[in-house]
């Protein structure tokens, strides 16, 4: 018997590979707008497949958002994957968290510009998916915070407030870092929030919760 080397694609192969391309035309044809402007037919076109083949993977244009906001922020969970392994170090937590970030932005650009985004034009579905996700990073930002030198006698409500001071901060540089194709202004970008973070962290090592 002669082999080929090769096994026929099954059928739930087929599928995942269908999903695939449908999330991947969706962030291409995002790319310069928002969901709320996408059409069923134009991600049907952009794959090659019939509108009504859209229905076996995704129930609308919203459902589908909602899938491509799970899969965004698997890359934006990475990145503070990296933030809080840089505070349970008690390394240079400014220096570690911009270098990862950049380092996320530019190899995920586009489930950071999704994000981005979708965050502020998206549907209200999506949107609101994407503030619980960004709730779900600050409370757990918090947690790892809380061993940082100077932060174990905090409050709760003090850690959270850090957590998504570091947070809001970091997701508005990516913004910043998306708005820009230039070196030297990406560059100044980074200067200006590491300055920034350096300035909060001062304020971390003198701060004393109340209560």
């Amino acid at each position: 018997m002669i082999e080929t080397g090769t096994e026929p694609e099954s059928r739930a192969e087929r599928k995942l590979r269908t999903r695939r391309a449908i999330l991947d035309a969706t962030l291409e044809l995002c790319a310069d707008s928002s969901l709320t402007a996408l059409s069923l037919r134009q991600v049907a076109k952009q794959v090659g497949i019939v509108p009504t083949a859209f229905y076996r993977h995704f129930d609308s244009i919203e459902s589908l958002g909602l899938a491509l906001v799970e899969e965004s922020f698997d890359s934006l969970r990475d990145l503070f994957r990296d933030v809080r392994r840089n505070a349970r170090a008690d390394q240079d937590i400014v220096d570690g968290s911009i270098d990862a970030l950049v380092d996320h932005v530019h190899r995920r650009r586009d489930h950071f510009g999704f994000i981005a985004r979708e965050r502020v034009a998206g549907p209200r579905s999506v949107r609101e998916a994407i503030h619980r996700e960004i709730e779900l990073c600050e409370r757990e930002l918090a947690t790892d915070l809380a061993l940082m030198t100077g932060t174990d006698i905090w409050t709760a409500k003090d850690l959270h407030v850090l957590s998504s001071l570091f947070v809001t901060v970091l997701v508005a540089t990516a913004e910043q870092i998306l708005s820009t194709t230039r070196p030297e202004q990406e560059a100044q970008i980074v200067a200006t929030v590491r300055t920034q973070l350096r300035m909060l962290l001062v304020g971390v090592y003198q701060w004393r919760s109340e209560g």
